[in-house]
């Protein structure tokens, strides 16, 4: 077996926004060498950017790089850092300081990385927007799979960022599979199927120039049928745009705050606001503090090529990787649900109150539930119900998305059903399972 390449005696001073101009990228210096493992159960060198192959599925040969820190902790976090067009797994590697963060925090950092010709990671295709669907996502699924399986991973930690082509990648990821990321961060990216083309395009000039626009419903559509009847936990998102990006213009980043407040049943205006640091604003949604559901920074002036030294950090407080031990994550037992119905012939309506029995205000919610079958909800009042049968949400409206703690709301709605008028019997707020009664 060849001898890993230590990286960490070699590895080039980084230079963060050179490195991710991506007319610049073939002015990089030579990425150092990362030596494959023929054995994927054999645990990787620490310390050392090392390449992994026959990770498992890949069905659009991905390359696979891998960064564990000498104090890897036990059951690790998971960190997918995905690279721009015409970069890769190591120039992203050499470009951020994850791995560094990695040695400070003990989580692996996971780096795809592109063989195509173009560099970029598919987030248009069809088979890339629908989970396991094939293309990119699967073989990034595949390679966290890898990890977790090789390093025992906490698999309620797993997390991805990208810049770029990147960024757009962590929408499709958290998209395609919200039941394996926590939480992503996009820098300068666009919503989940706003690039989506059918005639083999990877490139949508449209969706670049902010042009595609849609209702926070249709974005969040999108998203949810990524993974149809899925109605667990959604990932939290923290989005970074540039006011000047010529590439992937700012527009787009209005785009994704309706779309991952929409997925995340919040509310459209920001919970907070502040100012971290001169020239950016930031907005947060369903929640005021560090870990919000949704999280948005806008940078005044700025273009397409944002990210630079000391945002990775801010990266790790939203994830909740800082601090050694696990982002929050809401318990059972935190709301009350009491439904019934009242039937005619083939016809029902259906009178439910929803009750917040934590002590945190809730900010925007999504009641989720399962018809029994036979029944389809033909309209409906206090939310926005979808799909009509089956596993539905049922989104808040704008005037009673905020419910205080003890405090209760009221919804209902008119189904069809074939015999079977009984009240669903299950609930999840927000992805928290709910008691009934």
């Amino acid at each position: 077996m060849p001898t890993p390449i230590r990286t960490t005696a070699t590895r080039r001073p980084r230079t963060l926004l050179a490195a991710l101009l991506p007319l610049l990228a073939a002015l990089l210096l030579a990425a150092p060498t990362a030596a494959a493992r023929p054995d994927a159960a054999d645990a990787v060198p620490s310390a050392t950017l090392t390449e992994v192959t026959d990770f498992g599925t890949n069905p659009s040969n991905l390359r696979m790089y891998v960064y564990v820190p000498d104090g890897v902790t036990a059951h690790p976090a998971v960190l997918v850092a995905v690279h721009w067009c015409t970069g890769s797994g190591p120039d992203m590697y050499n470009g951020t300081e994850y791995d560094t963060l990695a040695d400070q925090y003990g989580f692996v950092v996971v780096y795809p990385s592109v063989t195509r010709s173009s560099k970029c990671f598919d987030v248009s295709s069809p088979q890339a927007l629908r989970r396991d669907g094939g293309s990119d996502p699967v073989g990034i699924r595949s390679m966290v799979d890898w990890v977790t399986r090789t390093y025992d991973a906490d698999t309620d930690r797993v997390f991805a960022t990208g810049i770029s082509s990147g960024a757009m990648m962590t929408n499709v990821l958290l998209g395609d599979y919200p039941d394996v990321f926590a939480a992503g961060a996009a820098f300068s990216g666009v919503p989940f199927g706003c690039f989506a083309t059918t005639d083999g395009s990877e490139w949508n000039s449209a969706c670049a120039n902010g042009t595609v626009t849609h209702t926070p419903q249709h974005w969040g559509d999108l998203v949810r049928g990524a993974y149809p009847g899925y109605t667990g936990p959604r990932p939290r998102m923290q989005l970074w745009h540039g006011t000047e990006d010529d590439v992937l213009r700012h527009p787009n980043l209005g785009e994704m705050i309706k779309q991952w407040t929409t997925v995340q049943g919040a509310g459209q205006t920001p919970a907070a606001t502040g100012t971290p640091q001169s020239g950016w604003t930031r907005t947060r949604y369903g929640g005021t503090g560090d870990r919000a559901p949704v999280e948005a920074i806008s940078l005044q002036g700025v273009g397409h090529n944002l990210y630079g030294y000391g945002m990775a950090a801010r990266v790790l407080t939203f994830f909740g990787l800082d601090s050694g031990g696990p982002a929050p994550q809401p318990q059972p037992g935190a709301c009350k649900v009491t439904a019934t119905t009242n039937a005619w012939n083939t016809g029902l309506t259906a009178s439910v109150t929803i009750t917040n029995t934590s002590t945190t205000a809730v900010n925007g919610w999504r009641l989720g539930f399962t018809l029994p079958a036979g029944q389809s909800i033909t309209n409906g009042w206090g939310a926005t119900y979808a799909p009509a049968s089956g596993a539905v949400t049922a989104s808040s409206a704008s005037y009673n998305a905020a419910l205080a703690p003890g405090a209760s709301v009221s919804i209902g709605y008119q189904a069809d059903h074939t015999g079977n008028s009984a009240a669903p019997g299950t609930f999840t707020l927000n992805g928290t399972g709910c008691t009934s009664g």
